[in-house]
């Protein structure tokens, strides 16, 4: 259980508030560097973005050896439904990013998608962070 109101973020190397979202988001920080084998200093959370003069915020961006955008995640509260208007969200920001994979997660269920010719398609296994460098 946890007690305390802080956590602490290792890509914006801070202790940040613990908010269930941002619960969400340091859990698949450590799914994205544990299971996906993506390094942290490749990673960084809360990344500003302008698209169409408006400001927003990409949960989680992945980059390449390059440091070009590879994956943005958007990370929502448990109780939030994985709908298409979050799928639209992610891609908003990939307006901006031009990103290869777009995730989207709860933290009871996460979906990726990769981008192909025209739109995104569902991805059943989630690539290793050097597979998808040998998509590009």
């Amino acid at each position: 259980m946890i007690h305390s109101d802080r956590i602490w973020d290792p890509l914006r190397k801070k202790s940040v508030r613990l908010t269930p979202e941002e619960e969400v988001r340091q859990w698949f920080i450590s799914v994205l560097h544990e299971g996906m084998k993506v390094p942290e200093h490749m990673m960084m959370s809360e990344v500003s973005l302008i698209w169409n003069g408006l400001d927003y915020r990409a949960d989680i961006v992945v980059y390449d050896r390059e440091a070009h955008p590879l994956l943005v995640v958007e990370c929502k509260r448990p109780e939030v439904e994985l709908t298409q208007e979050v799928v639209d969200q992610a891609i908003r920001y990939n307006h901006t990013l031009d990103v290869r994979y777009i995730v989207i997660t709860n933290g009871l269920k996460t979906f990726m998608f990769e981008r192909k010719d025209e739109g995104f398609s569902f991805v059943e296994k989630a690539p290793l962070w050097e597979e998808m460098l040998c998509q590009r």
